[in-house]
């Protein structure tokens, strides 16, 4: 597979350092990026270079949380198509909704084994962006 640039935010350091593990023991070259905070991220995605191959958005973040992250990239003319997926201890089915109205690409509630981590991500990774639609069957995750 080719490279990825991947860029992943939160405000917990711990979850950004268990990420980077997860995405460090998986098989393909990926650049990862992380931020922790959702000012820091789009910062990043309006001055490119790098520009993302796919964003992990965390949602409980303090300032600019996952909702108005998501939100000011979908009404961004130019940065509207970069996949988005939600990265988040939730699995309420209201926050998913909300998630999906706002135009996320994908749901995953993080899993708490470092393998199923690792598998959340691969899966999300492989997905084939320019042609996934979301919907109500395929946008949450399952392991």
């Amino acid at each position: 597979m080719t490279d990825l640039t991947v860029f992943y935010t939160d405000d917990d350091e711990d979850d950004l350092s268990i990420f980077a593990d997860a995405v460090e023991s998986l098989p393909k070259k990926i650049d990862l990026l992380t931020y922790n905070g959702g000012e820091k991220l789009l910062t990043a995605i309006y001055n490119p270079p790098p520009t993302p191959h796919v964003v992990f958005l965390d949602l409980n973040m303090p300032g600019k949380n996952g909702f108005d992250v998501l939100a000011e990239l979908r009404n961004s003319e130019e940065k509207k198509d970069i996949p988005i997926v939600i990265f988040s201890t939730s699995n309420e089915p209201g926050i998913i909704e909300k998630c999906r109205t706002l135009g996320a690409s994908f749901f995953i509630t993080k899993p708490v084994l470092m393998k199923d981590i690792v598998k959340s991500i691969e899966h999300a990774l492989e997905i084939d962006w320019k042609n996934f639609v979301p919907g109500p069957k395929n946008f949450v995750y399952k392991s």
